[in-house]
């Protein structure tokens, strides 16, 4: 499981190197695609196969929302390796999606890390930490 969050930068190459407590679970390489509310994702290949078959290979392609999300989240990926010093290249599109330059959040979501502008990291988790009662709260009653 990826937990925590960690500041780190991104290189002149645009080059991220992951926090050294995830680089083990990136051993056989890593994904990394457009993400939600503004930031990127990274998965193991084996999380983001199980994403794939679970969720984004069930859409329709003949509803126009399900090509959104498949194009959404495939065209924008990259399948890549950590290098020996645990950095992965960041594509230029995905840097520019996520409006990424150098200082970063890399934070650690269960089965996947998401990237994040710092800034936005900051006001991201002031408006969870605002809201989170509430948002359990409907959550709850969606499961009663």
């Amino acid at each position: 499981m990826l937990l925590g969050e960690y500041d780190h930068t991104i290189d002149d190459k645009n080059r991220l190197t992951l926090p050294a407590r995830f680089r083990q679970a990136f051993t056989n390489g890593i994904v990394v695609t457009r993400g939600m509310d503004g930031c990127l994702f990274a998965y193991t290949p084996e999380d983001w196969d199980r994403l794939v078959h679970s969720r984004l290979a069930t859409l329709d392609p003949l509803r126009k929302e399900g090509r959104r999300m498949q194009r959404f989240f495939f065209a924008g990926a990259t399948e890549t390796e950590l290098d020996k010093q645990g950095r992965v290249g960041l594509p230029a599109a995905l840097l520019q999606h996520a409006k990424l330059d150098r200082d970063v959040v890399v934070a650690g979501v269960h089965d996947h890390l998401e990237i994040w502008d710092r800034d936005a990291w900051r006001r991201e988790l002031a408006e969870v930490e605002g809201s989170a009662e509430h948002v359990a709260e409907r959550l709850a009653d969606q499961r009663d």
